[in-house]
């Protein structure tokens, strides 16, 4: 009877789901470092009750994200929704059409639940070609103009282009980006 109150509480908590690959996953650090997790104490410091439900998933594709969203939809019910996808699409060459259509998905899929949806954009690196990189952010923009939802314009901004904030492998930020990464999402989340 003793947990009852609280696992009521914790229960009536609006959910905010972040829907992403190792960018939100913590990879490589520990999970106390992630930016995700410091976003968890910036929210109860400034005394916002939302529980957060990270599935995002190391080497995880926009198709991923849409095989999984209908039962985190269902079972979960979030208030908001943050998609971090389409990075590993981009660095296996998915077509421009094909990423836009799974975001679409992902997008109306929340959004016919009354979510509100926050896109953080990624960008691909230059080694890509020009015409496939410009393609590939502008998709973003797009359908942030199209459905009239936020958008981190890039997840990495200022964070990606600096190696003394990434990890070896040139791909992902380390623990000292991570405050950094929060600031940019709270920008779009806080309002």
């Amino acid at each position: 009877v003793g947990f009852f109150p609280s696992t009521v509480l914790a229960a009536a908590a609006p959910v905010l789901l972040i829907l992403g690959d190792s960018l939100s996953a913590g990879f490589g650090m520990d999970r106390e470092h992630s930016w995700v997790h410091l976003l968890d104490l910036r929210l109860k410091e400034n005394g916002h009750s939302y529980r957060i439900l990270n599935s995002s998933i190391t080497g995880d594709t926009t198709q991923g994200g849409l095989a999984r969203i209908p039962r985190l939809m269902d079972r979960y019910q979030p208030e908001i929704v943050i998609i971090e996808l389409g990075g590993n699409d981009g660095l296996r060459g998915l077509s421009i059409k094909q990423l836009k259509n799974n975001l679409q998905q992902l997008i109306e899929t929340s959004l016919k639940r009354q979510t509100r949806v926050i896109l953080a954009g990624m960008k691909i690196p230059p080694n890509y070609g020009k015409r496939y990189t410009e393609a590939f952010s502008r998709v973003y923009t797009e359908l942030a103009t199209q459905y009239k939802i936020e958008l981190i314009p890039f997840l990495l901004e200022g964070i990606g282009d600096n190696p003394s904030l990434m990890q070896a492998d040139g791909i992902h930020p380390n623990a000292k980006a991570q405050p950094m990464i929060v600031d940019i999402v709270w920008k779009k989340l806080a309002p």
